[in-house]
Parts: structure tokens; sequence; C-alpha cells
């Protein structure tokens, strides 16, 4: 421990105590222990706990360490949970999320629904980012493919998936790597802060610096790592917040910060480009990996909307990334913090910390493996990220329509239409997704006479071409009239040589990006980093916020009525993705993903289905 640390903990007398009393409320969640107390029972809790919420039983200032402990060991007020506990640490920038939950977590709207900050992030892929075996595989898998750009890769990649552990070596002058001794390991003394994923003390630490502009990008997130505690800013979404319970507890002074509530912040880590090297291993260029800010900029809701907005305050016609991944309360206001001074008042717009995408394959590898993984959540936890998971997939992310049918001569012609209502590309992010059609023709006795886009148990796509051979892909289409044509909607990547390649490292462009764009998007004015390739550059029904794709299927020989059937399905993990990084098994990470994968269930999402019949 620094020397800084043990002046910081003399001066402000709670964080020892709070430590304590955490250390005891993590055991008490995690083993459902009763009874067990840490200290002496009558030390008294610091400025922390101030008054009576009229159900915990405790005096207004006068709580003790027993008096909480006694409170959370009761079922009816925390249920203990599976796995570890949150990671508790403390550094010279950063604290663990465990500390931030005694006071954010038992929160509750009017209506008595769960707000409770850290009991809904810790089942997200945020909070799980550094845990996530599929990432630790494919930066093995990189390192590997790459040896002579190993800190390159290591440290692009620690930025946004351990960015204290990043951050705090940083400053120190350490490297900031990951594998062998790195933040992977246990022995590392900035591995509980590593673990500690996309956390509390980082996201609220971002200073209003360069944001939305790409020198923040990839990572490049400004942190005050020169003021010392307790003046150091902690930035939240209220104007006023009361100060010194922070201040005192854990060495941070609360602050209104207007870029919690702008776009650009979420911006930092997903718009990141990573460099990419020739057939000799020479750097060449970089690649736009993911751009799912630059794609909200061109989309209606970027273009329409305020780049921030004070809360409760109109941000025009469009929508952040706040306020579909963060929804606000909707049972009234809300007391942000369990423990706070009288003079506390409950606020309206709080931001719900579900930080949900359409991940619910990896969500269920890291429920089936809470233990393994050292994961802090219960089964019950995941279970509600994947609910909320699979609401947004199907309710808030895309739609599919019958645009046109008709049959005649023989043939039976149905144009499809389907229409994306997020701020951007779907999928979007890293280029392992994919979502396509399974659309499927059955004449009066139940035969199936016509069917594309079959999906397998193992993760595969019947008739793509890509799931038969990982160097070859589907193209995009305009009309399908074979089973062997299937419309995917993806990003491909292509090496300096021009061919397939789903190695990051390697990946110079585009062979194709058909992924469906958000309203208000002009294909035919958007900047290479996130424009169309392939044949949807050429497609008239390809535009912004929807596309149509025209099925011509003959009935000759077949009995109708006919019933059509056309599911939208989506997937995080494409089958050639994992097919690829195989080759790398001998690895330890990958080896490891390898067995989770195979032992998890790979059938898709179904995101919208519609069905129809015609004479």
């Amino acid at each position: 421990m620094t020397g800084s640390n043990v002046s910081r903990r003399k001066k402000g007398f709670g964080i020892v105590i709070l430590v304590v009393l955490t250390i005891t409320v993590m055991l008490l969640v995690s083993c459902a222990c009763t009874g067990a107390t840490t200290g002496s029972p009558n030390e008294p809790v610091p400025a922390l706990i101030t008054r009576d919420e009229g159900n915990t039983g405790m005096n207004a200032g006068q709580a003790t360490v027993a008096d909480v402990t006694s409170y959370y060991s009761r079922p009816e007020n925390i249920n203990p949970r599976p796995g570890r506990g949150l990671p508790i640490f403390e550094t010279e920038n950063f604290l663990g999320s465990s500390l931030c939950a005694i006071c954010h977590e038992l929160l509750t709207d009017k209506a008595g629904n769960d707000m409770s900050i850290s009991g809904h992030w810790r089942s997200t892929m945020m909070a799980n980012g550094a845990r996530d075996p599929l990432w630790q595989a494919k930066v093995s898998s990189e390192v590997k493919r790459n040896p002579a750009l190993k800190e390159v890769i290591e440290t692009k990649c620690a930025l946004c998936h351990t960015p204290m552990a990043w951050h705090q070596a940083y400053k120190k002058g350490d490297k900031q790597l990951l594998l062998d001794h790195g933040f992977f390991s246990p022995r590392n003394d900035l591995h509980a802060a590593a673990m500690d994923g996309v956390s509390c003390a980082v996201c609220h630490q971002i200073q209003d610096m360069n944001l939305g502009e790409k020198k923040s990008f990839s990572g490049k997130l400004v942190i005050d790592t020169d003021t010392k505690p307790p003046e150091r800013k902690i930035f939240g979404p209220y104007k006023e917040p009361v100060q010194e319970v922070m201040q005192k507890a854990v060495g941070f002074t609360p602050d209104y910060g207007p870029q919690t509530n702008d776009s650009a912040l979420c911006a930092t880590c997903h718009t990141l480009y990573t460099p990419y090297v020739d057939g000799e291993g020479k750097v060449a260029g970089e690649f736009p990996e993911q751009t799912a800010y630059l794609e909200w900029k061109n989309s209606e809701y970027g273009l329409n909307a305020g780049m921030r907005y004070d809360i409760g305050e109109n941000p025009g016609q469009g929508r952040i990334c706040q306020e579909c991944h963060m929804p606000h309360s909707e049972e009234g206001s809300v007391l942000i913090a369990r423990w706070a001074p009288p003079r506390t008042k409950p606020r309206d717009h709080f931001s719900q910390h579900h930080f949900v995408g359409g991940n619910v394959f990896m969500l269920d590898i890291l429920q089936d493996n809470i233990s393994s993984l050292g994961i802090s959540a219960s089964t019950e936890k995941f279970e509600d990220t994947k609910e909320r998971t699979m609401r947004q997939l199907q309710h808030e992310t895309a739609q599919l329509e019958i645009a046109g049918l008709q049959h005649r001569e023989n043939e039976l012609s149905a144009t499809l239409q389907v229409n994306n209502f997020v701020g951007h590309k779907f999928p979007t992010g890293i280029p392992t997704r994919r979502t396509w059609i399974h659309f499927t023709v059955a004449d009066a006795d139940g035969q199936v006479i016509f069917e594309s886009g079959r999906p397998f148990a193992d993760g595969r796509i019947e008739g793509n071409d890509a799931d038969e051979n990982i160097m070859s892909y589907e193209p995009h289409y305009d009309e399908i009239s074979r089973p062997d044509q299937v419309q995917i909607y993806e990003g491909v990547m292509l090496n300096t040589d021009n061919e397939v390649t789903y190695t990051l490292l390697r990946a110079a462009s585009f062979a194709k990006d058909n992924r469906l764009l958000p309203r208000g998007f002009d294909k035919s004015s958007a900047p290479a980093d996130i424009a169309v390739y392939g044949r949807a550059a050429a497609d008239d029904d390809f535009v912004g916020g929807a596309d149509q794709v025209t099925y011509r299927v003959k009935t000759s020989g077949f009995k109708g009525p006919f019933t059509l059937t056309a599911r939208l399905l989506f997937t995080a993990v494409s089958y050639p993705f994992v097919k690829d990084m195989e080759k790398d098994r001998e690895l330890p990470e990958v080896s490891r993903f390898m067995q989770l994968y195979r032992k998890a269930d790979r059938q898709p999402q179904e995101i919208k289905a519609i069905r129809t019949t015609v004479h």
C-alpha cells in the first residue's frame, strides 16, 4: 500500500470502517453467513449513515457496524447470492464497486421497484467486461498471431475492458498488460481493479475533455489522477449534489457533470479503431472495428438530438445512448443513496444501470459459469438482465413485415421489409454479430417446399457460404430464389491481400457491410468508416431505417393455400468467427472458451416472426 493511501485512511477515518463493513457484507452476501461480525459491535459508522429511512430500525446518526451487519443479514433485505462478492480494493485513484454498493444498493422507486445500481449492473456485460471468456480468448489469439505487437494489442484491449487497472498502472509508469503476469493474473497488484470491469469509479470520473472527438475514441478517456482526495471530482447527472458524505467516506467530491448525459461519453470506448498489419507483419493503417457513436451521429437520433442535456429537459427529437441503455425510472423519483443526509431529495429521471444490448449468448455463458468465472451476480440477476435484453431485442430493435405478396403463374412472390429502430447499425459493435431472415413456405399439407436461412443447433446457418468455408461469405441479396441464398446482415472483414479474415489486426477493410442502417442515415454521403460495402451499396431498397428483399418460390406441383413464415434472427457470436479462433485452441484462454461454447445454447434469438397465407 502506498504512503498516500495510508495517509488518506488516517485522514478520512471512515474508509477503514467502510472496508471492514464491506468485507462483512460481502461475506454475508456471497456465503449466506448469519451472525458474522467484524470489529467492535459498538463501533460507530462514520457520517455514511445519518438517518433512518423508516424500516431499518436505526437511529439517525447513531448506527453501528453491528446494526448494519444485522440489517443486511435479514433475508427480507438482501438475498444470498452465489459466486464471489464484488471486488474490494482501493488504489490511489479508484475504489471497488463493493464500496459504492454500500450506499447505492437496495434502492427503490415510489412503487417499490428495484432501482439498485450495483444490483442491476453486476449481471451486465459492462460489469463482466474483464471476465468475459470470449474476450480473453480473443486477446490471447490476437497476441499469438501478432507476437511483435503484443504490447500494442494488450494495451489497446486493457484500455476499455480493464480501465481502472490500466489508468492506475499508467499513472505509476507500469506496463498496462493483460497476459502472463499482467492484469489477468491473481498475483498482479491490480488484478482486483481489472476484474471490476467497466465500473462505477471509472465512468463517473471521466472528464469533460475531448469527448466526441477522435482523440477521445479507442478508450482515450481522461481521468484526473493528479487531484488528491477528497477534492477529486466524481460526476453525476444532478445539479447541487450533497458532497460531504462521499468526501468523508470514499474521498471523492460529487459534482454535476453534463457529460454524463452525452452520447460522446459512451463513444470513448464504443468507437474503436485498431491497427492492422500487412502480410509481412508491418503496421499499415487502422481499422474502424466498431463505430456505434459515429453511426448514431449520422442517424435521425443523433442528427436531431442535443449532444447533451440537463435532467428533465427535452433533448430534442432524437435520443442519446443513455436513454435506451439506461432507461429512466417510470414510477416516480428515487432516493439515489441508501444512507444519506436528511436534506437529500429523491431524484426524478433516475437512470437505471441496465446496460442491455443484444448479447444473450454471452450472458448465458456467464450465468452458467458464475463460480468458475468468479462472477458476483446471481442466477436470478442474470435472468433479469436476459429478460431485459430480450425485451429490447423484440420490442425496440427491429421489425419484420410483408411489403408485397402475390401468387400467379405458379410463382409466389413475397417482399419482406426489415425496419431498424435503433440509433446505430444493427447489429453494431465488434463484427462477430449477425442477424438474418429465416423464410419458409409450406403447402396445404404442411410440407415445406422452400426454406432459406434455417439455423442449426451448432450455430451454423444452412446455405451460408461462410459456415461451410470461413474464407468465403454470403453476399447481400435484393432477390432470393434458391434455398442456398440467405439474407444475412453482417460485417465481413478483409485483410490487405483482399482475403476474408477474422483476425482483428489483419482487418484492413470490409468485403461486406450490409448491417441495417438507422433511420436518417444517408449511405450516399456516409464517411468511409461507417459506409455500406458490397452489393447493398447499390441496392435501392437498402436505405436508412429499412431494407427490402423479395423471395420468389416456384409452386408448380404443390397444392395451396400456402403458408409463409418469416423470422428475424440474431446471434452475438457467429459460427465462422469461433471456427477461426479454434485454430489457436492450444492457448488456455481459447481452450476454455471452446469448452464453454460447446456446452452453450447456440440457437439464435428470435427478434420478430410473422406468418401469412396466400392462395
